[in-house]
């Protein structure tokens, strides 16, 4: 690496009058003020890889759930697990060097305060999104890799989970943690393997797939190609060729935050329906009753419904001594706080991110993890992952609950929520289950929720603690809130900064849905 080839690279994207910071989700903004941003997370990328010994670290473009002009650029770690966290400072530090110069500065050094070995050569592997701007900040990550002498291989447009499946592969090769076949197709054949055999005598009819006119669409296609036909599932809002239809009127975000129907979707009563995001980490389910009323099932309810089928099946196969917890942020319903408690089961609440959520799912045998909004997974630690397979079944039905448990371990993305293989694992449960959408939803009542956002000047004035149920800053808002909870049934309400943008999020809920949606006008009016 030269510093005249890494200055002359970098001058190629200069940095905008702007200060960049790497949140929950890395960096995510405006396209148009990315390429100097996503050019450093490159180079930082090349570090991290040579600190990790050589090993493959991910690249991801993509800004998820937000609107089509947005972009945003995050990296993934060896085991396919988010950037690890005390490493977002110096992406920040990086994105922010105000000349090509400080940029190569900073970067020299970051290699002397880790004592980075020069000769190793870096690997990083990159993928991208959708968005019409990908294939442009997709060159500024190439720039900066040939600029400091990365192997590097692009997979085009892929889900947010696909890419962290290969990165952990590539990195487990050869070892007897060895994940699955580091390619797409071998990303399928292990999702669809698990589902064939734990769908097999089994027939669940048909689900409709919101993609949210984004990446999911065409990847849920070539899954489907490797499914049996216990399934029918209906793909739409699949256009990927008009930008401006991401997310636009569809998905998660927006089925979840209006508590509604996507426009293009006609319910039948008690069909199944359910929606991705943009870059399809995230997945809720939804139907309309008998009388057409529409009824959310959440990333609560998911989780409710994969803790209990998994508790189960430990319990029957008669594996003992085996700790199960569910891990919720504070936008978790209080309703299936309650319901999972009286399971039997622990929960945990951690402040609002997967990085966060993940960590504490890692204190179990089995953590299940899921953010209300839909993005989560199920992890198995490794020690309970050779329990699970080296366990001697002394029946016949304990033979079968196994059987089915070793599948469920290989349907799941361990790496990070996946909105394709979390449709697969709900379908296998509801089809175990023989459940119709609304007898999931009679697991518990959700008490009457709603997230409202407000525009204010500076997100960062805004401090909480509790996992982020109560403010410290400004000084003596919280008590407001407080007090205007008090004067409801069953209610609570929180107001946390955003991650992504430059906003407060607001979230109210009650015994009724006037009061819940009053609730959370009320905290919002105090922000202004």
């Amino acid at each position: 690496m030269s510093q005249e080839a890494v200055i002359a690279a970098s001058g190629a994207y200069p940095k905008p009058a702007q200060t960049f910071q790497y949140g929950t989700a890395g960096f995510r903004m405006k396209a148009e003020l990315l390429p100097s941003v996503v050019f450093r997370v490159g180079l930082l990328a090349a570090l991290r890889s040579r600190y990790k010994g050589g090993q493959v670290i991910g690249v991801m473009i993509t800004a998820s759930h937000n609107p089509p002009a947005d972009n945003g650029v995050k990296l993934i770690d060896p085991l396919g697990e988010m950037l690890e966290s005390n490493w977002e400072a110096y992406g920040t530090a990086l994105a922010n060097a105000e000349s090509d110069q400080a940029v190569y500065d900073y970067y020299t050094q970051l290699e002397q305060k880790f004592n980075i070995n020069k000769d190793i050569v870096p690997q990083v592997i990159y993928g991208s999104d959708t968005r019409e701007s990908s294939p442009a900040l997709v060159q500024a990550l190439k720039d900066a890799l040939d600029a400091v002498g990365v192997k590097s291989q692009g997979f085009g447009a892929v889900t947010t989970p696909q890419l962290h499946y290969i990165v952990r592969c590539l990195n487990t090769q050869g070892t007897e943690d060895a994940y699955g076949e580091p390619t797409l197709e071998g990303y399928y054949k292990k999702l669809s393997t698990a589902f064939n055999q734990l769908m097999a005598n089994k027939s669940n009819g048909s689900v409709t797939v919101d993609c949210a006119n984004g990446v999911g669409g065409p990847k849920l296609r070539e899954l489907q190609k490797y499914l049996n036909d216990s399934i029918e599932i209906t793909i739409t809002n699949d256009d990927t060729e008009t930008f401006s239809k991401l997310n636009s009127e569809s998905g998660a975000d927006y089925v979840k935050t209006g508590q509604r129907l996507p426009p293009s979707v006609s319910a039948k009563p008690l069909a199944r329906y359910a929606s991705l995001d943009g870059d399809a980490d995230r997945i809720v389910y939804y139907y309309v009753d008998k009388n057409s009323v529409f009824h959310l099932l959440d990333g609560d309810k998911i989780a409710t419904l994969a803790a209990s089928f998994i508790g189960d099946l430990i319990h029957h196969s008669g594996i003992t001594d085996f700790s199960i917890g569910v891990v919720q942020t504070a936008y978790a319903n209080g309703s299936s706080t309650a319901y999972i408690e009286k399971q039997g089961l622990p929960t945990v609440c951690t402040p609002t991110g997967v990085k966060h959520l993940h960590h504490a799912a890692l204190a179990y045998d089995c953590g299940v993890y899921f953010e209300a909004n839909g993005h989560g997974t199920v992890l198995f630690s490794p020690s309970a992952l050779k329990r699970i397979f080296a366990h001697e079944p002394k029946s016949p039905a304990q033979d079968t609950a196994l059987t089915h448990l070793k599948n469920i371990t290989e349907l799941i993305n361990q790496t990070v929520g996946d909105a394709l293989s979390d449709l697969l694992l709900v379908e296998v449960i509801l089809a175990h289950k023989d459940w119709t959408p609304d007898l999931w939803d009679a697991c518990y009542a959700d008490l009457p929720n709603k997230l409202e956002k407000a525009e204010v000047e500076d997100r960062n004035v805004y401090k909480t603690t509790d996992a982020e149920r109560k403010l410290t800053h400004p000084a003596g808002l919280q008590e407001q809130i407080d007090a205007l909870v008090g004067k409801y049934e069953q209610a609570r309400s929180f107001v946390r900064p955003s991650g992504t943008e430059n906003v407060v999020r607001v979230y109210a809920e009650a015994a009724t849905r006037s009061e819940a949606d009053e609730l959370a006008q009320k905290v919002k009016a105090l922000l202004k």
